[in-house]
């Protein structure tokens, strides 16, 4: 069985399971750890829950302002089916535009732990794009132009390149990461072709930029900062993700 896009109707939509929300922020950022979601709070005391995501899981969606800015904010499951099934109720009940924010493994030894990477493409060595477009190897991020040009404006080192999407953490095997780093892969992670195919399906800008935390680039996998990354590091890149949302 080959992976198809079908362009037919869907019989379940996020309208039906979802409704709008008054006064839902149009910019919410998206993150998949929930250090930043305690960052947050810590940044922004003032931040209410204006709805939720999810039923066993639940995420509250918080609204706030940075620097006069509304802006949203949840914590989203990790892996592509459920981080784009998460974006399309949030698209339902007002978001309009979403950033994107996480870690990643590096697939090169120049990306050391903390380093920012702003993909310009992504592979789906995943399920969910397929859904979402029609088959090719890479869907392609129209916005990281934009964003490279806010990390411009804020001064921030970071490099563009492609990145690796894969549904399978512990099946990053040796020959699938020469393969990807010889197309110009820098990192590796489990979400953004899922959520840039939704996004573009949608018609919703999405943007996303990544963190490098533990490496891939040899024979033997380097944890590096993998579970001990101190707070002060998620509020740094927090902060970044809430200076690139207010220029967006």
């Amino acid at each position: 069985m080959s992976l198809t896009f079908d362009g037919s109707p869907a019989i379940l939509r996020p309208t039906d399971t979802t409704v709008p929300v008054a006064g839902f922020p149009e910019t919410v950022l998206v993150t998949f750890q929930h250090q930043a979601v305690e960052a947050l709070l810590r940044l922004c005391p003032e931040a209410e829950v204006v709805s939720t995501l999810g039923d066993s899981f639940v995420s509250p969606i918080y609204r706030f302002a940075w620097r006069g800015k509304p802006l949203g904010l949840f914590l989203a499951t990790v892996g592509g089916p459920a981080a784009a099934a998460m974006a399309e109720e949030v698209w339902v009940k007002g978001a309009r535009t979403l950033l994107v924010f996480g870690s990643c493994g590096a697939l090169v030894p120049q990306l050391t732990a903390g380093h920012l990477i702003v993909p310009t493409a992504a592979y789906r060595d995943e399920g969910t794009s397929f859904h979402y477009l029609p088959p090719e190897d890479y869907v392609e991020i129209p916005t990281a132009c934009r964003l490279a040009e806010c990390f411009d404006a804020l001064g921030l080192p970071y490099v563009q390149g492609k990145t690796w999407t894969t549904d399978a953490i512990y099946r990053e095997t040796e020959n699938k990461a020469a393969a990807r780093r010889e197309e110009g892969c820098l990192s590796v992670e489990m979400e953004c072709a899922s959520l840039m195919a939704a996004g573009q399906f949608r018609g919703r800008p999405v943007y996303q930029f990544l963190y490098a935390e533990d490496s891939l680039a040899g024979a033997v996998w380097e944890g590096r900062t993998w579970g001990c990354t101190p707070d002060g590091e998620y509020e740094r890149i927090l902060q970044i993700a809430l200076e690139a949302a207010i220029r967006l």
